[in-house]
């Protein structure tokens, strides 16, 4: 099979970055051919001010975009695109491209990008649908995007244009949710139920399962409001005892961090900066239970996916995909999201049972085996490239007025 793979990665490089390069080279190991069309938010940089304010139109629509996908899609002549972000550069136009050459297209759902200005549907250190119930307007209104009424405008206007034009609706053929918490959302938004398949992210190469429990209690990702650092610090002064904390990773919040950290003196908390894989998977390993503090609507927790992998228990928030990944008692702990007494309390449990959170670690890892390794991900991934290539058969054989409905 021939794909085209279309992504605009962001300044700051993330996991969604890391799962298009780790989905692209699992298609080409089982034989695809595979092209990219690759855009970077990194371009912006180096755009004069007349130029950025022009960003406001590429936003809705991108002729370069356009032109150099439609350039591909008859030179490659591939089979399906898979789409995975346009925003900013790339802009939603590359869909008029594939439909005017006739090719099915297949978009992940990596984020709430197309329901929310800021893709998180969070404000204020808490979930925020406002956007889904009273419209868009209140997004320019809260200034979501980047803290900027204008820039969160631009992005409502696309949001609004392409809603107007059925752009979502008729123009791609299959959604990949990462999660059925993120494909509900998407169909309470009013999203066609039938196109959205749910198929989770995965880790690969395997990391291997531990040979023992670790030592100490570890939180790895970006440092960023949304993640809920400040109630793990929280949580942290509450722990009756000086349990080890890891910080690993890197991000906006990181100084203030430190300073709380200082502030609070709490001697068992230290910071690590950012990890290369093997860094990160021994990490993971070495500790006793990986902790997911967030306050918003985690899409999919790729690193709750790697802790199983590596037979490591979580002790998770429960918001957002979270609880349908992570198993109460099974394989680790749910606290209540945004509460740090809650969140004190399971992990002073987990620090006083290890060998029971250590028989959890190995249950995890048995969940990992059966859903997120590379080889289950690529047949899920296949049977929804085979469904989105019917849909666009059966709507083309049908005509534009079945399409649109």
């Amino acid at each position: 099979m021939k794909i085209l793979i279309i992504h605009n990665s962001y300044q700051q490089p993330g996991g969604e970055d890391a799962v298009v390069a780790q989905e692209a080279e699992l298609l080409g190991r089982n034989g695809h051919s595979v092209s990219m069309y690759r855009r970077s938010n990194d371009e912006i940089r180096g755009l004069s001010f007349l130029q950025r304010f022009s960003l406001i139109n590429r936003i809705v629509s991108a002729d370069d975009s356009k032109l150099a996908v439609r350039g591909l899609l008859r030179e490659v002549k591939p089979d399906i695109v898979h789409v995975h972000n346009t925003f900013v550069m790339v802009s939603p136009s590359v869909y008029e491209a594939c439909n005017d050459e006739g090719v099915p297209v297949v978009q992940t759902l990596h984020n709430y990008r197309l329901l929310c200005p800021a893709s998180t549907l969070c404000r204020n250190g808490a979930p925020c649908e406002e956007c889904l119930t009273h419209g868009l307007l209140r997004s320019v209104r809260y200034g979501c995007y980047r803290d900027s009424r204008p820039m969160s405008g631009a992005v409502a206007l696309m949001l609004h244009t392409h809603r107007s034009r059925q752009t979502w609706n008729t123009r791609i053929d299959a959604y990949i949710a990462i999660s059925s918490f993120v494909r509900d959302k998407f169909m309470q938004a009013g999203f066609p139920a039938g196109k959205i398949s749910v198929k989770p992210n995965f880790v690969d190469p395997d990391p291997g399962e531990r040979s023992h429990p670790g030592n100490y209690a570890l939180f790895l990702g970006r440092l960023s409001p949304e993640k809920g650092l400040l109630t793990l610090l929280e949580a942290w002064e509450r722990v009756p005892t000086e349990i080890p904390l890891l910080i690993a990773g890197d991000g906006p919040m990181r100084h203030r961090l430190e300073a709380e950290v200082i502030k609070k003196g709490l001697r068992s908390v230290c910071f690590t900066g950012p990890l290369k894989l093997n860094e990160k998977y021994d990490a993971i390993k070495k500790a006793a239970f990986l902790v997911i503090p967030s306050i918003w609507y985690e899409p999919f927790g790729l690193v709750v996916a790697e802790a199983f992998a590596c037979g490591t228990p979580v002790l998770g928030a429960f918001v957002g995909a979270i609880p349908e990944m992570l198993s109460d008692q099974v394989t680790g702990l749910h606290f209540a999201a945004g509460d740090p007494d809650a969140l004190a309390e399971k992990v002073t449990w987990a620090w006083a049972h290890l060998p029971e959170m250590a028989a959890m670690g190995k249950a995890a890892r048995r969940i990992y085996e059966d859903r997120y390794t590379a080889n289950t991900n690529y047949g899920l991934l296949m049977n929804i490239y085979a469904s989105a290539i019917d849909t666009h058969a059966r709507l083309k054989q049908n005509g534009p007025l079945q399409a649109a409905a």
